[in-house]
């Protein structure tokens, strides 16, 4: 099947091919008909799978249709999103697929200055991406009114619930039309967040994409025991291998990921740094330097990291291992996306030992030791996790040599 099979109008068709789209993905088979009929949608999905396609290209389509310009104020559609960065990815995705239509967008977010936002919204625009804080900020400020609403997207409704936005996203859903079609999205569905959908979904279709395997299914995972106080030598070895193009580097601190980052500069390795303290200018020049190739290594805070959606990384490098398990498998998450396997590399000196075996329980299974082995006087973790365990030892290997890297 092909995308004109879909119903889609020819000025989306064209954007399309000028992409090189060719092939619907299931879910935009599967979920564009019945969204292009109206119906509200319940899509059980992993980044990776075009989800943003699917529902972005038949809000477009409908709103091109006998398009007149947008009142101030009073967008037609609303998609939320639980970060940022996934906010502006959505609002470019929007760009390019609309490209051939007169239809008006805008992204708006906090951590940066509401004047632009203000202004796009007073002018007035048919859709608008945002994050739920500034949302709120905004509307109860007068400057954006939900009274005209037809599309209602919730994106990434698990990740939205998890950063605690449940109470700000139940506020703005109460001041919704009940006429309205909405599509609910979620990579994972535990109670909240089905008990969430079911209250404001209405016969939906389902659409459940599981992927062939799990991302972590797919993701070769090592672990290296050396002390502190070598990890940059034995991190400079291994980004050394220039078949790595790019790899993301976990820290536990913004301080230290400014400090890896710098070390990284001196010794060739093209990096940038983003955590919470770096402004929104700075961050987005840093993921726009790394999604592009123009620096090889990004290194990032965990919070920093959360939403980010980029294509291609084939290596995960826990600098510092996280003192919360759950950390973990959102960390190593960044690669093997849509379908490709990727490698994590996890760095663990004596004091985070701890920290190790909660990961291996929590994984089910005993990381491979590339390098070093354990040290029998562990250092007391500087934070630790009240659910740490160190009943069953991790299985050692003497490490001898060059760093070893494994082939995404």
């Amino acid at each position: 099947m092909n995308f004109k099979a879909l119903g889609l109008s020819e000025p989306l068709l064209l954007a399309l091919k000028e992409q090189q789209f060719e092939t619907p993905t299931p879910i935009q088979e599967q979920s564009i008909p019945s969204l292009l009929n109206k119906c509200d949608l319940l899509g059980i999905a992993q980044t990776g799978t075009g989800k943003t396609a699917a529902f972005s290209l038949p809000i477009l389509h409908e709103l091109g249709e006998d398009w007149e310009p947008p009142a101030p104020k009073f967008p037609l559609s609303i998609i939320l999103a639980p970060t940022r960065e996934l906010a502006i990815q959505i609002g470019e995705s929007i760009e390019i697929f609309g490209r051939h239509l007169p239809v008006r967008h805008t992204v708006i977010f906090g951590g940066v200055s509401q004047k632009h936002q203000v202004k796009a919204l007073h002018r007035g625009v048919d859709i608008v991406v945002a994050t739920p804080g500034r949302l709120l900020d905004l509307m109860n400020q007068g400057h954006i009114s939900l009274k005209h609403i037809w599309h209602f997207v919730l994106d990434e409704a698990d990740r939205m619930l998890d950063m605690g936005f449940i109470h700000d996203v139940k506020k703005i859903i109460a001041v919704l039309p009940k006429e309205r079609q909405t599509l609910f999205f979620s990579a994972t569905m535990p109670k909240s967040v089905s008990g969430l959908a079911n209250s404001i979904l209405k016969d939906p279709i389902r659409i459940e994409i599981t992927p062939q395997s799990t991302p972590v299914e797919r993701i070769d995972q090592s672990v290296y025991y050396v002390s502190a106080a070598d990890k940059n030598v034995l991190l400079t070895g291994i980004l050394g291998d220039k078949s790595i193009k790019k790899s993301i580097v976990f820290t536990r601190t913004k301080h230290r990921a400014n400090r890896v980052a710098q070390q990284l500069q001196k010794a060739g390795i093209t990096s940038a740094a983003i955590h919470g303290n770096k402004s929104q200018g700075a961050r987005q020049k840093a993921l726009k330097s790394f999604s592009s190739g123009e620096v090889r290594v990004l290194v990032a805070t965990d919070i920093a990291a959360r939403g980010i959606d980029i294509d291609n990384v084939s290596h995960v490098i826990n600098f510092e291992l996280p003192n919360i398990a759950e950390d973990y498998v959102h960390r190593i998450g960044r690669t093997a996306r849509a379908g490709a396997s990727g490698a994590a590399i996890s760095m663990c000196d004596p004091g985070e030992q701890t920290y190790l075996r909660d990961i291996e329980k929590l994984m089910q299974h005993q990381l491979d030791v590339v390098g070093g082995q354990p040290s029998q006087d562990e250092s007391k973790p500087t934070k630790r996790d009240p659910r740490q365990s160190s009943k069953r030892p991790a299985k050692s290997k003497r490490y001898r040599g060059k760093p070893k890297v494994r082939a995404a």
